[in-house]
């Protein structure tokens, strides 16, 4: 293959994508890919893909289906997160009566 014409159809390919970090949908193939993964890629690398054949671009369909489980799996480890700092501590019910005596004795 001439390296001018693979680079040039790459160039091509990259001005025709108009979004700045597409969605692409991976093709089934004899290397082992798997049909219908998608990825956020960048432009350059998105344009590469289609000229080796290796995916397509994602319908809008697909896009806001990505985009809503980006989403609610950020959602979800924001959640993991917090509940990562949230410290909690079991008192037995003698330990509490402990404490309420020392406070009270304090405020007198």
């Amino acid at each position: 293959m001439d390296l001018r014409v693979y680079y040039q159809k790459i160039r091509d390919a990259e001005a025709k994508i108009t979004e700045e970090f597409p969605i692409v949908v991976s093709i089934d193939s004899a290397d082992g890919g798997k049909e219908g993964v998608k990825t956020e890629v960048t432009r350059q690398t998105a344009a590469k893909l289609l000229v080796e054949g290796i995916a397509r671009l994602a319908s809008p369909e697909q896009v806001a289906e990505f985009r809503a489980a980006v989403t609610e799996a950020k959602r979800m480890a924001d959640r993991v997160a917090e509940a990562a700092k949230l410290r909690l501590t079991i008192l037995s019910t003698t330990e509490m009566e402990n404490l309420r005596g020392a406070a009270q004795g304090t405020k007198e």
